[in-house]
């Protein structure tokens, strides 16, 4: 029999958020949050991903006057905050080691301008990282997960705001003082390079917000500042805990040229360029060329310091993280053929491969693509601490989710990730799948858009009973993680 080897130590595991599991969204002296003002609106096309991801001061407002949580479904989640105690121990049985979770800023700084944290959000984690570490799984903490607290955006300027760059480092100094002993990987800001995308969720940005000035100026000033917060963190983990690992994480989507036409080409090479300036600068430590002259060609004025610059160049991560689900072609001429505006990054439809309900295209050959190109320019260990599949999951009437399409991806996308770690040179901390139970969806607020290994009996408007049930690739994630170190080739192979 065949087998594919992982390296000492590889970290098999899943992945959520705070603000799309927690839930307690007004309990124990816990602030409203940015992520608290999302709801799931079913008048609006769930594939269109700019849309549903655009935010008013209205609709801000709007949250603010219902102290309901029965629309707004990051308010509830799946009540993680309650249940995390018997959901680690549903999900220590796979076998995984790792889970990657965020730590609500909201909830240790409840206005983020605190001068005192609260004590009931720290006894929170406490407890949270007791249990995690009780059932043999290790916490891998995101700072920053779409979550800030909303004071933050209705009194400053949210990350436009160079006063942020303080408050983020007093809450990032205040947990990793005191989870140092309990986590060892840590991830100052969820896909840095999203800013660009969904300025709400990843800066609190909200364009009426900003009526005089150049919205773009304002997101790429904000970019700034989230890469001098981030570089302001690396630096203290690494004065302060030399045995701790920071990561700088960025959304990869991969992008293939439409066809062979040297201007498809360009296309896709210039849309893949835009996420690896991102993680140039927190890998590399400084800007790209190209990211100047973006900047200069857009006509922005970006205040940079000269401290801030060197900040950046002498604190760069120590590995790189990422998260994968699909892919999308680019082409220069996009009339007459059928653009998804599902995707993060907006393409055209390939013909080659499938697409789920979300209009996001599956394409397992896309992640090991991104491991090689990933690796071959920065030379860092790299982490997938995303990958997975959103799907419509069905409850039988005897309590069962067979969820074979979560198999079928899991299984090509994994199979692809071992053939790489056995051709392509690479090193690889781990693999978390997205998510852990079922979750609130970070892009379109939806409980039926569902990820995890555990069913919870929620639904869009967060009317169910919230008890778990396992899907059947709970057990197949379960089977695959028993064979350790050495997995049967035959065990990934379709069926």
């Amino acid at each position: 029999m065949e087998y594919f080897y992982l390296p000492k130590g590889f970290l098999w595991g899943a992945a959520t958020s705070a603000n799309q599991v927690e839930g307690a969204w007004n309990e124990d002296g816990k602030g409203m949050s940015i992520a608290d003002c999302e709801q799931y609106q079913p008048q609006i096309d769930v594939t269109d991903y700019q849309k549903v991801n655009d935010m008013t001061t209205q609709k801000i407002l709007t949250a603010i006057k219902d102290q309901s949580s029965r629309k707004w479904g990051k308010r509830h989640g799946v009540d993680f905050y309650h249940y995390y105690e018997k959901d680690l121990e549903l999900l220590a049985q796979t076998g995984i080691k790792a889970i990657r979770t965020s730590i609500a800023w909201s909830r240790i700084f409840p206005n983020g301008d605190d001068t005192n944290p609260n004590k009931q959000g720290l006894e929170f984690y406490d407890r949270l990282f007791r249990k995690m570490h009780e059932v043999g799984i290790q916490p891998i903490i995101t700072l920053s997960h779409y979550e800030m607290p909303l004071n933050l955006i209705m009194n400053y300027d949210a990350w436009y705001d160079p006063k942020l760059i303080d408050y983020f480092y007093r809450f990032a100094k205040t947990v990793i003082d005191r989870y140092h002993n309990q986590v060892k990987y840590w991830i100052p800001i969820n896909e840095i390079d999203s800013i660009i995308r969904h300025p709400y969720s990843s800066a609190g940005l909200v364009k009426d917000r900003f009526p005089n000035k150049n919205f773009q100026e304002v997101i790429y000033q904000a970019m700034h500042y989230q890469f001098v917060a981030s570089a302001k963190i690396t630096k203290y983990i690494h004065q302060n805990y030399s045995d701790l690992q920071v990561g700088g994480m960025i959304t990869s989507t991969m992008v293939y040229p439409y066809n062979s036409d040297p201007r498809n080409a360009l296309a896709a090479t210039e849309i893949m360029r835009e996420s690896y300036l991102f993680s140039d600068v927190q890998i590399r430590g400084k800007y790209p060329n190209a990211l100047f002259n973006k900047i200069k060609n857009l006509g922005l004025n970006i205040k940079m310091t000269q401290d801030e610059l060197k900040l950046l160049s002498q604190n760069t991560a120590d590995f790189v993280a990422f998260s994968y689900y699909s892919s999308v072609c680019a082409a220069y001429d996009t009339s007459n053929l059928q653009v998804t505006k599902a995707n993060r990054t907006t393409g055209v439809y390939n013909k080659y491969l499938p697409k789920n309900e979300w209009g996001w295209q599956i394409d397992p050959i896309g992640l090991r693509l991104t491991l090689i190109n990933l690796y071959d320019r920065y030379q860092k260990p790299l982490f997938i601490v995303e990958n997975g599949l959103g799907a419509t999951d069905r409850l039988t009437s005897d309590g069962r989710v067979h969820d074979d399409y979560r198999i079928a991806y899991l299984k090509e996308h994994i199979r692809e990730m071992l053939i790489s770690l056995a051709n392509d040179g690479i090193e690889l901390i781990g693999y978390l799948m997205w998510g852990t139970t079922d979750m609130v969806s970070a892009s379109t607020t939806q409980m039926s858009k569902r990820y995890g290994l555990i069913y919870v009996d929620l639904d869009d408007e967060g009317k169910g009973t919230n008890r778990r049930f396992i899907k059947d690739s709970f057990y197949w994630y379960q089977k695959l993680l028993h064979f350790g170190q050495k997995i049967p080739k035959n065990f990934l192979l379709e069926e």
